[in-house]
């Protein structure tokens, strides 16, 4: 690998304790001023993620690294997440660096693809599985007052077993004003309707709190993408932010049976519930998990 592009050496360095010798890493991100890698050794292994130094938005990157450790020892405490899923965090000569438990699974667009292809042997309960236990993560943090704020193809992982898990905390809402980076808003397609129109009434560095409804939105808008393969609000990919959160703000989706790519009315409903416009009309994510089981 790249010397540029190894992990940071103090993050290794607290890992070794953790995982044993030797350690291997492997790179598996590098966008937007921030890094992941799978670093592996006799005793297990890590997701290590750390700000580019050099990359756009380098500072930024640092404190949202620094924020989500600070969410994960919060989250932990209030149970939402199983102790010993934060391994290590730290600062290091470029920002900061935090390592977290290894999840086997594929980012959900990618596990998705082959019921994207058709109806085949086992996707339907598969596909069941998949979301219910997506439900069942956020329903941790919504039940002690947490919304994830990010939910969205890349921040869960699904297993061969179809059983979903949440990463990626970093832009998590709690319960209080505690002080923090504001929230703008996350991925654009996945923003719901509400908090799409509050980020365009604002100013741009005023907080926006996320709420548990708009991560049940999340998940609908999630879910209807990466099983069709097309986003549930309809505007052009080369419309600038604004243009796009205008036509979520609006709260009016594409009907799922014109992009559906086969008929599956149980797995339909859950997903048109979750995309009620109106916050109070969508199911909690209990009410989804209940909805899902089999």
């Amino acid at each position: 690998m790249d010397e540029a592009l190894s992990p940071p050496d103090e993050a290794v360095h607290r890992l070794k304790s953790h995982l044993g010798e030797p350690l291997r890493a492997r790179l598996l991100s590098d966008r937007r001023g921030s890094r992941a890698w799978k670093v592996q050794g006799p005793r297990g292994a890590v997701a290590l993620k750390a700000n580019d130094p050099y990359g756009g938005g380098a500072r930024d990157k640092a404190a949202e690294l620094a924020q989500e450790d600070v969410h994960l020892a919060r989250l932990v405490e209030a149970g939402a997440v199983r102790p010993g899923y934060r391994v290590g965090a730290g600062a290091w000569q470029g920002g900061r660096w935090l390592a977290v438990r290894w999840a086997d699974g594929k980012p959900v667009w990618e596990a998705f693809a082959p019921v994207r292809a058709g109806d085949r042997p086992g996707a339907r309960p598969w596909l069941l599985d998949a979301a219910r236990t997506w439900a069942g993560c956020l329903d941790r943090m919504h039940a002690v007052g947490w919304a994830h704020a990010d939910v969205q193809p890349t921040n869960a992982l699904v297993a061969a077993d179809g059983r979903a898990a949440l990463i990626d905390y970093a832009l998590a809402c709690g319960p209080d004003d505690r002080p923090r980076l504001p929230y703008r808003g996350a991925l654009t397609h996945t923003t719901a309707p509400e908090i799409a129109a509050a980020v365009l009434a604002t100013p741009g560095d005023a907080h926006v709190r996320a709420t548990p409804e708009a991560d049940v939105w999340g998940l609908g808008a999630s879910l209807y993408w990466c099983w069709t393969g097309r986003r549930p609000v309809a505007y052009e990919d080369a419309d600038d932010r604004g243009v796009k959160l205008e036509a979520i703000a609006r709260g009016v989706c594409v009907p799922l049976p014109k992009v559906r790519p086969w008929t599956f009315p149980e797995f339909e409903a859950a997903i048109t519930a979750c995309l009620a416009p109106v916050p109070a009309d969508r199911p909690t994510a209990a009410a989804v998990v209940a909805s899902l089981a089999r």
